[in-house]
Parts: C-alpha cells; structure tokens; sequence
C-alpha cells in the first residue's frame, strides 16, 4: 500500500520514466508470448523455439537495466533524514523500491497478454482482431501456465535487481569498523579515551562509565607511567574532514578487463562466423553469434567508465583553462555514473551498425518480431543514458549552485558541458565504428 501511495503521488517527470519502463516490460512480454506461439505452432522444432528464447535474453536484459536505473533516480525512495523515525529505513524503503518497479513491471506484462490475446482473435471488439492468428497459433489452446510464466520474468528479475541494488550497505570506513572491533586492554572491549596505567583496573570503581557512582577520571597513582596531558589550547587542531577539499576520484580498474572481454567477444563473434552457414538474423543465427555479441556488449560496458575517466584526463591536459578544467573534473567524478551505460549505448549502436552493413540491397531479412526487439533495446539503452544523466545532473547540484554564487557565468556551464558531450562524441564515436567493423568484418565473407 505504501509503494501504490509513493507510486500515485509522484511528480509527472517520475511518472514518466515508470509508464517508459512500463512499456518496455510490455515489449518484451509480447516478444516472450511470440517465441511461445512459435513454440505451440512448430512442435517439430525445438531448437528453433529455443533459439528464439534466447535471442529475447537481450531485451530483457535492456529492460531490467533500465527498471534498476529508474529506480535509482526514483525520489520517493530516496533516504531522507528522519524518515527511519516512522520506521522507513533502509530495509523498508530498499522494499518500497523493488515494490514500485514489480507494478510497472507487471501493468506492461499485462498489456501484452491483452495485445497478444487480441492479435490472436482471441479479443474482440477491436481493430486488426486476430491480424496474427496463423503465426500465433490461433487454432490450439493457449498454455495459461507457461504464459504467465514468461509474463513474470520481467517483474521477477527487475524487482530482485532492484533490490539487490538498493540493500542497505555498511558506510562506515574500514578504519571505524576495525575501531569498532578494537579490544581493550585485558580483553576489555572498546578503547577508553584517556590512557590508564598498569594497575588501576585493580581499584575500585575504575571502570565505571559516565553515569556511575564514580569519577570517570583516573585516580592519581604513583606508577611510573604518567597519564597522558590534553593539548593546550592554543595548540592548532586538524581541520574537520568535511571542510577538506576532496581529490578527483581515482580512475576505475575495470579498463584492462573491458578490453579483454571486449577482444574475446570478437574472437567468438568470429570464430562463429566462419564455422556456422545458418542466416544471422532474428531468429535464426546461432547462439554462438549471439555470445559473442553478448561478450563484446560487456566488455564495453566495463570498459566504459574507464574510458569517460580517460576524456576527463584528456580535456585537463597541456595547461588547461577554467573551462577545460571543469569540464574534464566533471567527467572524472561521474565516470563510473555515466560510463556503463556509455559503454552499452556504444554495444547496441555498433550491434546496429554491424547489421545494417550485412543486409543484402533489396532485401528485408528483419521481420517484424526483429525490428521490435531492436527498436526495444535502442530505446532501454538510450534511455538509460538519458537517466544516468539526470541522475548525474542532481548529483552536482550543490556544486552548480556554489559555483553561480561564485560569480561562475551561466554560459561557462553550459559551455563545459557541451565540451563534456564533445569530448564523450571524439573518442567513443570512433570506437563505436572500429567495433561494428571489426564484428561485420568475418560476417561479410
């Protein structure tokens, strides 16, 4: 009921982004429904009902990456102080979370069964009643079982990634946990705050804590040992942690496997093009095309914060200005933010690329059921980025504002971030063209 209330009274930019998330579920639920309508049409052919299973692992994926980043941005669920007094901690709001993404997930499964009931006739009272009824298997009984089946994986997988996104973490540093662990002296836990020497723990009332019959100071004893003296006054103290400036986050390590991941899923891509003669085309390419494929999606996906991180560095070099070095600062703090979906905009684009150039002049091998999925994934992956870079905005809004009441003109912002958006455009356009050829390439012979 909570997660309906946050899901009713959210502002319409919010709104959107889950009715989009709630299409997406949508589209791949109808392409779920189609692979079992195949299914039921060729009981001859299993392998080819697999396939087509699996090629539908690649929009599900794109929709639950996209469900986990609106999530992410969602500002209903976002801690707040004092919510944890009314019993909204983490937990519960880590729930809420994965509760709101399983009701847009589950509103698109169900406008799939009535689109996919209704091109199979089995809906009527509408346009283009039954339009589909020969490839859907009209003439045999829907399984109701194995159609809700697929129909929840979507809400399923989306809500436990969701989940396993926003579960309470542990913030402490590794210092405090290991202060927290500390043991005292004699297997005393805890440390005290003044150094007591050997023998007081023989005395009476030396351990009692603040709140207790005793002083909390030690005793004045005779050993050896002097207690140690608080610092004067006078004496300079070490600025607070909050009030130092933070250094540039460091550079992500996941560059290096990016590129090996990256350069398998290529061999593999290859490799499967030379030993298989079946068409590549949705469905009916071989699955180890479509692992390949999924190899090198992943391997620019980890190495795409790597590379942001990179175009930050690149813009602050050789004696940057104000402008640079903001633009390229920015870019270094939000790599790892804005670099996966970087990473897998620049997959799916060079996927796109690589298939466009494969298609023979005067031919149409995508089908209808190909361009949906394509379109799907397109749009998951685009959106993502747009969401990541919402999300980034917000993220630096303390940052801008300072920055205005600095005196820092409108205009510079603006301008840094179109150097931003230039520099993303230099270095992963290229690459984006140097992938989709080198996975056409063995394709093509």
């Amino acid at each position: 009921m909570l997660a309906l209330r946050l899901t009713r009274g959210a502002k319409p930019a919010v709104q959107l982004r889950r009715l989009l998330v709630a299409m997406a579920a949508a589209g791949t639920g109808f392409l779920l429904l189609c692979t079992l309508g195949y299914a039921i049409s060729h009981p001859d052919d299993p392998t080819g009902s697999l396939l087509r299973l699996a090629w539908c692992l690649t929009p599900l994926a794109a929709t639950v990456y996209f469900a986990v980043a609106v999530a992410r941005t969602d500002p209903g669920t976002r801690p707040r102080p004092g919510l944890a007094a009314i019993g909204l901690g983490p937990a519960r709001l880590m729930a809420v979370s994965a509760a709101t993404t399983a009701l847009s997930c589950t509103l698109g499964s169900m406008l799939a069964l009535l689109f996919f009931l209704h091109l199979r006739g089995d809906l009527t009272g509408m346009p283009f009643d039954g339009a589909a009824a020969e490839f859907l298997a009209a003439d045999a009984s829907l399984p109701l079982p194995a159609a809700l089946t697929l129909l929840g994986l979507v809400p399923v997988i989306a809500s436990v990634a969701v989940a396993l996104v926003h579960r309470p973490k542990d913030t402490r540093t590794a210092t405090t946990r290991r202060a927290a662990r500390s043991y005292g002296r004699f297997g005393a836990y805890g440390r005290t705050g003044t150094r007591e020497t050997f023998g007081a723990y023989g005395r009476f009332g030396s351990r009692l804590r603040r709140g207790g019959a005793a002083d909390p100071q030690p005793e004045p004893t005779d050993d050896p040992i002097p207690a140690e003296t608080p610092a004067p006054e006078n004496q300079p103290h070490d600025p607070a942690p909050h009030n130092v400036p933070q250094p540039p986050r460091e550079a992500p390590k996941d560059l290096p496997w990016g590129i090996a991941v990256l350069a398998a899923g290529l061999a593999v891509g290859a490799y499967a093009a030379e030993a298989s003669t079946t068409p590549l085309t949705i469905p009916g390419g071989p699955t180890p095309v479509l692992l390949g494929w999924l190899l090198t999606a992943a391997g620019l996906a980890l190495a795409g914060p790597g590379l942001t991180h990179l175009c930050g560095r690149l813009l602050q070099a050789v004696r940057p200005g104000a402008l640079r070095l903001l633009a390229g600062r920015v870019l270094m703090e939000e790599a790892t933010r804005i670099g996966r979906p970087l990473g897998v905009v620049c997959a799916v684009a060079s996927a796109t690329y690589a298939m466009a150039e494969l298609r023979h002049p005067g031919t149409d091998p995508f089908g209808p059921l190909t361009t949906l999925g394509a379109l799907l994934v397109t749009g998951c992956t685009v959106a993502t980025l747009l969401t990541a870079a919402v999300e980034a905005k917000h993220a630096r809004a303390d940052t801008t504002a300072a920055l205005l009441r600095l005196g820092a003109p409108a205009t510079m912002l603006r301008s840094a971030a179109a150097l931003r958006a230039g520099a993303i455009l230099a270095l992963f356009g290229p690459l984006t063209l140097l992938v989709a050829e080198l996975a056409a390439m063995p394709l093509a012979r």
